[in-house]
């Protein structure tokens, strides 16, 4: 009897203890405090229905912008930045307005901007090691000049005796050495007037110059303020190339930055680049430097504008690099830098990785 007592009161314990380690038979929760099951492989420790955390964003940053007034410059820029791409990368932009390329990296060296646009003649700079080239922006191989009404004027031969208005260190000196090139010309046959890109339009009105050498919005400026001007074209098989750059010691510090930059920027400039988008990024650019609609449609010409499809295939067959090999040598051919000055690689300043990056 003893026995059996016994084993009646062990059953008993048994049952309460295994009723204590496992869910009721009604379907009710553990008490608090009891070990979760472990889970099966692969099943999100989460509780069902959970929503999975969303990526990190990128950290905000603000960079500030150097840029000329004119479409070329701007049409990248102002695509990213309102078709949200830069918004996408948590950049926000500041733009500044600057006359040209080597102004923009004096800011630069000066702290007051982070990042620029240039035209070919700035590049200059970049062979010199002042700057870095970290993005394409365009490319085109026909120059104009602009002539003024009664000059005789048809051709760049024609230029000899002429007074001829250029801004020195910029993409216009360059298309001014390459025009008295063609024409097999030197500087001692022309009357050559340096001037600042802000006083070629005034020399043109009034009268003071036969011809200019300047880019859009100043040549469009004094083909409607200047009755019967007129522009020739010339081509020397030259490379002119704009691109975006920052400081070489900017863009060792913050690579990462630059990639971001230029991520979005290649969605812009894909996106702005289409024929359908042309007259939306035309007001774009008018809005932004007050200036007409048309007379920045009249620039839709001046470039073929890089599409992501292009940059891609032309950094694999070699093509983009190709065209700033073809830029150095145009300005050691135009003795803009010394031959020893040239770089035998471009890639030291030209930071095809993080194009190559962007682009993944």
């Amino acid at each position: 009897m003893k026995k059996l007592t016994a084993l009646l009161l062990a059953l008993v314990m048994t049952m309460s203890l295994a009723a204590c380690g496992s869910p009721a038979a009604d379907g009710s929760k553990a008490p608090t405090g009891s070990t979760p099951a472990a889970s099966e492989p692969g099943t999100p420790a989460s509780e069902p229905g959970t929503p999975a955390s969303e990526p990190a964003k990128p950290d905000p940053i603000t960079l500030r912008i150097g840029y000329m007034a004119n479409y070329a410059s701007l049409w990248g820029v102002l695509s990213t930045i309102n078709q949200g791409f830069f918004e996408e990368e948590g950049i926000t932009i500041e733009l500044t307005p600057f006359n040209d390329g080597p102004s923009e990296i004096a800011a630069m060296e000066g702290g007051s901007i982070d990042l620029a646009y240039i035209g070919k003649g700035a590049h200059r700079l970049c062979i010199l090691g002042n700057a870095v080239i970290f993005a394409p922006s365009s490319v085109h191989t026909v120059d104009k000049v602009v002539c003024m009404p009664g000059s005789g004027i048809q051709s760049v031969e024609d230029l000899r005796g002429k007074k001829i208005a250029y801004n020195a260190g910029s993409s216009s000196e360059s298309t001014f050495n390459n025009a008295l090139k063609v024409a097999n010309l030197t500087v001692d046959d022309v009357t050559a007037m340096s001037l600042s890109i802000d006083n070629i339009v005034p020399a043109a009105v009034s009268g003071d110059i036969d011809a200019a050498i300047c880019w859009n919005p100043y040549s469009g400026q004094i083909l409607q303020q200047v009755e019967g001007s007129y522009e020739i074209e010339f081509a020397d098989g030259s490379t002119n190339i704009s691109s975006w750059i920052c400081l070489p010691k900017y863009a060792e510090d913050n690579h990462d930055i630059l990639v971001r930059f230029t991520r979005a920027l290649f969605k812009g400039m894909d996106w702005g680049s289409k024929e359908e988008n042309y007259n939306t990024v035309a007001q774009y650019c008018a809005d932004e430097t007050k200036t007409s609609l048309e007379s920045n449609q009249l620039q839709l010409g001046d470039a073929h504008w890089f599409n992501i499809a292009d940059l891609t295939a032309g950094l694999a067959d070699g093509t983009i690099k190709g065209y700033y090999e073809g830029m150095q040598n145009d300005m050691v051919q135009g003795e803009n830098i010394k031959p020893e000055e040239a770089k035998e690689d471009v890639s030291d300043f030209v930071l095809f990785d993080v194009m190559q990056e962007a682009l993944k």
